[in-house]
């Protein structure tokens, strides 16, 4: 068994209050755990208005498939509106 983890450092662009910052973080994690099957959960910066932390993980037998999904993943955050990564790091066990 194989399990891949991403982290994202990410900036929100106009958030002003934590349900403006919400409203753009709860739809990128339904659609990581729709699209990819993924698990993932905000990590860090819960009372910060304007960054969050993201992280995502997924679990298998074959390093490729795993490496795939969490590129996959990185697309879909890096393609959402409203935010910019900072920093992602990739760990793999």
């Amino acid at each position: 068994m194989l399990v891949g983890m991403t982290a994202w450092e990410l900036e929100l662009h106009g958030c002003h209050s934590l349900k403006e910052k919400r409203s753009i973080i709860t739809p990128v994690l339904a659609r990581l755990r729709q699209k990819l099957n993924v698990s993932v959960a905000e990590t860090g910066h819960q009372d910060a208005w304007q960054r969050a932390e993201l992280a995502c993980a997924a679990v298998g037998s074959d390093r490729r498939v795993i490496e795939e999904t969490l590129r996959a993943a990185d697309r879909l955050v890096d393609e959402s509106d409203g935010m910019r990564i900072m920093d992602t790091m990739t760990v793999y066990r």
